[in-house]
């Protein structure tokens, strides 16, 4: 779950949904200074589905210690915390379906989905305050996601449309780009502030590598410079649910309002 306060409660986003607009990005990054990536079609399976594993947990949502829903916000952005509203054991095993779910029909995007996993759990992750157990169950987790993206490189490296694709560059370059649409997305699910740079530097087709900044304009309106994408202006309806109520007595009322609560969209742009 993604989530914004507003004056009377909350704006909640499922993690799905942020990361089919995430996807939407994707298909539309490629112009005359960026190039779209490559296998195209296999990383934008990756970017829309790397949170499909989110589907039962958003489907019957937590709520933190302190009454508010358990979501990622805004005070995540920048400084991504993994465990800071979640149990960790919990958190591990949804990260570790996130490949699985996607492994037997996209193995490709399985792997880049695998990869941006390790980097939330090891690179974006306070790990400083994890109990002895939990380290323990930290390291076992990553060697098991390094395991299968080894084992799914070499299959795929005895694949003749895939043996370049998967030589390390290549598949970290896919990485980036998932990383870059996936903060783009988050940054506006949780109607992020302030001027902020997307995930990684990325290659111009001259060559020079460019940081691609986030500009809010209000009214969920952004501006990307430099800007990826193939049209002057992009408009995406993102599904969300509105619910009244900043903090919850308990897990069964504020799954009751939220269960209840009608569907609606926010109206997402993105401009040159």
């Amino acid at each position: 779950m993604l989530r914004i306060e507003t004056d009377t409660g909350w704006i909640l986003v499922e993690h799905p949904e942020h990361a089919r607009l995430a996807g939407k990005f994707a298909e539309h990054w490629g112009n005359s200074e960026f190039a779209a990536p490559e296998p195209r079609a296999d990383i934008l399976t990756a970017v829309a589905r790397h949170d499909d594993a989110w589907s039962r947990r958003d489907a019957e949502p937590f709520l933190t210690p302190q009454g508010r829903p358990s979501a990622f916000s805004r005070e995540l952005v920048g400084k991504y915390s993994a465990f800071e509203e979640i149990d960790l054991a919990d958190y591990l095993a949804v990260r570790e379906r996130a490949a699985d779910i996607v492994a037997a029909d996209n193995p490709y995007a399985a792997i880049v989905i695998s990869m941006h996993t390790v980097d939330l759990v090891t690179e974006q992750a306070d790990l400083t305050r994890l109990s002895e157990p939990d380290r323990a169950l930290h390291r076992a987790f990553v060697e098991r996601q390094l395991h299968l993206q080894r084992k799914m490189v070499a299959a795929l490296a005895r694949n003749p449309a895939y043996a370049e694709a998967v030589e390390a560059g290549r598949l970290f370059r896919a990485f980036e780009f998932l990383q870059a649409c996936d903060s783009l997305s988050l940054t506006v699910c949780v109607r992020y502030p302030a001027p902020i740079p997307l995930r990684h530097r990325h290659p111009r087709r001259a060559g020079m590598p460019a940081e691609l900044q986030c500009l809010p304009l209000g009214g969920d309106a952004y501006r990307v410079a430099p800007y990826p994408f193939d049209e002057d202006e992009l408009s995406f309806a993102l599904p969300c649910r509105i619910i009244e109520g900043s903090v919850f007595r308990d897990q069964a009322t504020f799954r009751s309002a939220y269960a209840s609560a009608p569907g609606t969209t926010l109206e997402i742009r993105v401009v040159r």
